[in-house]
């Protein structure tokens, strides 16, 4: 089973709903909308997609298939910027 973890190292800011995610190591700068937000809080500590999908589809009070593919999807997108690593069990 994989599973997801935000890396460390990072200054991160909410500002009116929104997340803004510092990489002052590769001067970049992510911003989450609030759906986003929500997943990158959930995913401090090391969770599987299934854990992710259902505590957003919870949250948002929504279908968990509803949901599947954009967190997939999401989470790809963090892997990309190197803000967040996938573990495989």
């Amino acid at each position: 089973m994989t599973s997801y973890i935000q890396k460390g190292g990072y200054e991160v800011m909410e500002i009116d709903s929104e997340w803004v995610i510092l990489n002052s190591h590769a001067y970049t700068v992510t911003t989450l909308n609030e759906v986003g937000g929500y997943c990158w809080k959930v995913i401090e500590n090391k969770k599987t997609l299934a854990e992710i999908i259902k505590a957003v589809a919870a949250y948002y009070n929504t279908e968990a298939e509803m949901v599947e593919g954009d967190i997939q999807h999401f989470l790809n997108k963090l892997i990309d910027c190197g803000l967040v690593e996938k573990y495989a069990s």
